[in-house]
């Protein structure tokens, strides 16, 4: 039994739920719908007609036209050393002394569009109540989601802002401790000993006779080690001060969304490699909305931008506002050489702006013995 272990203090309460319980929080015009304070049910805002831009119909925009960029001999034979001297198997002297073929510019385009949008979410929130200003309903109604002043970040820069609403702070009793400013100790059920676990009264059997236990000094029982024997713990909600602010928390969200799509040109060079690359930004078309491209050479562009013109209209106007769209259309470089070593026939590519190097096959390798 626990009763020889001391009795506990009948007012100092059990730990209550860690978020307040249904209906325990005002409702706060324009904010209906939280699940008290259930981090997993956050109302989501879509924006107000006059936020969300609507397209033009039957509107396009035309590109202007470019030029393939070529490749010296010169510029090939470097990149290619430059990738062989980074191989430690690879010998330069292929690389040194081959014969070109020909030096093919193959056209590849890469098209981006990226629509920078904004969400809003809220959810209940609470701090202790120290004495600090209570900016509540007295001092007016809280304004909408999408009328909170926020003022927002660098164009295209993913950011998370936390913001109160105003006028939607409260303070209440806390409910953890009930307003007590402690709970009962869960580890002693707030008696400050618990029983040892290594001896029976304080005994044990060592070498077939009783002893004291030296684990509790022979009492049969430790202090607390969770509460250091006062049987009773600062509430971890309202830090013991008996009372919390509540408040609605606004969660604001921006987010540059981006979609890519590059034509499979070359069926002997991996796609995945433009990754890493930069090409050349030839058309940039910016604006809160853009239109679908018309009238270039590359019909697959003009296809990918109509199809992820209307995927983000779709996906964003409904739950985000839409603040800025900007389509880029890049010329990546991408040159096939064709060379002669030792008699035999070899290729390679030169891809991006860097002019990186991708071999499939080299003429000759060097073994470590």
């Amino acid at each position: 039994m626990d009763e020889d272990l001391g009795a506990f203090d009948p007012t100092i309460p059990e730990e209550g739920p860690s978020a307040p319980p249904a209906g325990w929080l005002d409702d706060v015009q324009g904010y209906q719908g939280h699940g008290g304070a259930d981090p997993g049910h956050d109302p989501m805002y879509p924006p107000p007609p006059a936020y969300s831009p609507q397209p033009e119909l039957n509107r396009n925009t035309s590109v202007p036209e470019v030029r393939v960029p070529v490749v010296s001999e010169d510029i090939a034979r470097t990149a290619l050393l430059k990738f062989v001297e980074s191989k430690w198997n690879y010998s330069t002297k292929p690389a040194r002394n081959m014969t070109f073929r020909t030096l093919e510019p193959v056209v590849v385009y890469r098209y981006w569009l990226e629509s920078y949008t904004e969400t809003r979410t809220s959810a209940w929130a609470c701090e202790p109540f120290y004495g600090q200003t209570v900016d509540g309903p007295q001092y007016g109604l809280s304004p909408p989601p999408w009328e909170v002043p926020v003022p927002p970040p660098q164009r295209y820069e993913d950011q998370v802002q936390m913001t109160r609403v105003p006028h939607s702070s409260f303070v209440k009793v806390c409910h953890k401790c009930n307003g007590c400013g402690r709970t009962r100790c869960t580890h002693c059920s707030g008696r400050g000993r618990k029983r040892c676990v290594r001896c029976r009264n304080g005994r044990i059997r060592r070498n077939g006779k009783s002893a004291h236990c030296s684990s509790c000094h022979g009492r049969g029982h430790k202090t607390c080690s969770f509460c250091h024997g006062h049987g009773h713990k600062t509430c971890s909600v309202c830090d013991g001060k008996q009372n919390l602010m509540h408040f609605i928390q606004l969660t604001i969200t921006w987010k540059n969304n981006i979609d890519n799509f590059i034509p499979d040109r070359q069926p002997d060079f991996p796609d995945e490699k433009f990754s890493k690359v930069k090409g050349d930004s030839f058309f940039v078309d910016e604006n809160q909305l853009v239109y679908p491209i018309y009238g270039f050479p590359d019909q697959e562009i003009c296809n990918a931008s109509k199809k992820f013109i209307t995927d983000h209209l779709t996906r964003f106007s409904s739950t985000c506002r839409i603040l800025q769209q900007r389509q880029t259309i890049e010329l990546v470089p991408l040159t096939h050489a064709s060379y002669t070593y030792n008699g035999k026939n070899f290729d390679y590519f030169l891809y991006g702006l860097e002019n990186k190097v991708y071999v499939s096959k080299y003429p000759t390798s060097c073994s470590i013995m």
